[in-house]
């Protein structure tokens, strides 16, 4: 049976059980496939980070179906800056906001902040749904690769060495989601 979404309710489980148990999945993104796992599993995270060649003090995006399920993770900020924010998401913008002190360092990296998006993809979001937290979200490729856009790139360009490969289209988006400063509104990634 397929949900409204496309995405079969077996692998939507299939996916959610490989997270939970410390695995690492690939996805379908707005516009490229990402790499997730849970957020709050460090060695799940490292063992993400080692497949990438990615540094721990870059940082890393999350992303989740709603607010909600990310701001325990962030410091509070103005009323005027969240609202822009809110007015951007669901959507394929990625703010970089002031972590909470509870905020995990192998999320943040070298920063006092964390990236985070409220995903508008669909497979995305009912991923965040079913595992009922946030989800480590990084481009399907080695750091400086390009990143896969079908789940055939994820298994030619991850080696291997991902848990899961939850199948969908990714979103019309050419380039990956826009990365913009929560304070300033500076666009870090266009």
């Amino acid at each position: 049976m397929s949900s409204s979404m496309g995405i079969r309710a077996w692998a939507l489980r299939r996916a959610r059980h490989v997270v939970r148990q410390g695995g690492i999945i690939a996805y379908p993104t707005e516009a490229v496939y990402g790499l997730g796992c849970d957020p709050f599993d460090p060695d799940a995270v490292l063992r993400l980070l080692e497949l990438k060649q990615r540094p721990v003090a870059k940082g890393l995006i999350l992303i989740a179906d709603r607010f909600q399920r990310l701001s325990p993770l962030l410091a509070p900020i103005s009323n005027e800056r969240q609202n822009v924010i809110s007015a951007s998401w669901p959507g394929p913008v990625t703010w970089v906001i002031p972590a909470s002190s509870t905020a995990p360092s192998w999320l943040r990296g070298a920063h006092s902040s964390l990236a985070v998006r409220v995903t508008a993809h669909p497979v995305a979001a009912a991923l965040c749904q079913a595992l009922e937290m946030p989800l480590v979200s990084t481009s399907a490729n080695l750091s400086r690769h390009p990143p896969a856009r079908s789940a055939l790139e994820v298994r030619i360009r991850c080696d291997n060495k991902v848990d899961y490969i939850l199948h969908g289209d990714t979103g019309p988006q050419q380039q990956p989601t826009q990365i913009r400063d929560a304070l300033s509104g500076r666009v870090l990634r266009t």
